[in-house]
């Protein structure tokens, strides 16, 4: 039996997609070469391990249970891979990081920059996803770490908390004057929120205790972006995090302000599992990506360590080009 690690990653990504064509994309190879290696791998095996239908594709049993056990063979050679990579002195080779979407657009040009710089042979690979799918790739061993939205409450997984930022509140130009609602008033609002999935849907739930009693009124977007063009437009009101302040708001015709305290507000961390080799690297990945946080203007939290000497410290860089939340953006309540 002649079984390649390529075969086996091909077939875990159709087993994930159900849809050989998504899954083609994500290996970044052709669909009728992808077919081809299932079907070798099938042909070596000596059972099929699709059923393949007009639209999608569903795993035999023999799928079901092969799948298990291939995607135990590729956690061990990504184990062994973080072992080789944590032999060294320095972030070297490829380094999967997942990013929440509310935090990807604002915080991972300036990361990306930093973490190069530290680490000129590093191989930095991003995936921006909804929390429940990164902390679900973070646990299979197919990202590395992820930065999101604390705290998870995983036992597998180690929580670094790297620095907290307000939430604020977004209305139409025009009733930028009125006084800045509650919580409990805003549920009785148009309140625009992000779709299913997002945390920062629950934080902001949260903050208007509308768990059990859902706003009177609410519409739901896919980005930051597109609540605030709605806002714009006179639709609702809405709550962003600060960090995105200053790049969505440029082009809306809306009034920012901050709530009264307890402002509402989230800590974002770095996560990744807790028998990961790369343990000691990740910690310092976490040190750079909170430096580069605290360039942006980003409240650090306590009791995370200092970088080694020899790592570059950001918030010592030049800042001129970059783009930060200024508080004068945001408004008084």
């Amino acid at each position: 039996m002649n079984l390649t690690l390529k075969q086996l990653r091909y077939f875990d990504a159709v087993a994930r997609q159900r849809h050989f064509g998504r899954a083609a994309d994500l290996c970044a190879i052709s669909q009728p070469a992808l077919s081809m290696q299932i079907r070798e791998l099938e042909e070596v095996l000596g059972s099929r391990l699709f059923e393949r239908g007009p639209r999608d594709v569903r795993l035999t049993d023999f799928g079901e249970a092969m799948l298990q056990r291939a995607r135990e063979i590729l956690r061990a050679v990504d184990e062994l891979e973080g072992l080789a990579r944590a032999s060294r002195d320095r972030m070297v080779g490829r380094l999967r990081i997942g990013v929440i979407p509310t935090v990807a657009p604002y915080l991972l040009p300036r990361v990306v920059a930093d973490l190069s710089r530290a680490n000129p042979e590093i191989d930095l690979q991003i995936r921006e996803a909804v929390t429940p799918n990164l902390l679900q790739e973070v646990r299979e061993g197919r990202l590395d770490t992820a930065i999101v939205a604390l705290p998870v409450s995983e036992p597998s997984l180690t929580e670094t908390a790297l620095f907290s930022e307000a939430f604020v509140l977004v209305r139409p130009l025009a009733e930028g004057d009125r006084p800045v609602p509650s919580g409990d008033m805003l549920r009785e609002m148009r309140l625009l929120l992000l779709e299913e999935g997002h945390c920062f849907r629950d934080q902001t739930l949260s903050f208007c205790n509308a768990h059990a009693n859902r706003p009177r009124q609410w519409m739901e977007g896919s980005s930051l972006a597109t609540l605030v063009q709605m806002v714009g437009q006179g639709i609702g009101v809405t709550l962003i995090p600060e960090m995105a302040v200053a790049m969505e708001t440029r082009s809306a015709s809306v009034s920012v302000s901050r709530f009264g305290g307890p402002e509402p507000q989230r800590t974002v961390g770095l996560v990744w599992r807790r028998s990961s080799p790369l343990a000691r690297q990740l910690s310092l990945v976490a040190e750079v990506v909170r430096r580069s946080a605290v360039a942006l203007g980003h409240a650090p939290r306590p009791g995370v360590a200092m970088p080694p000497q020899g790592w570059p410290d950001p918030a010592s860089d030049e800042r001129d080009g970059v783009a930060t939340c200024d508080s004068a953006l945001l408004g008084q309540p």
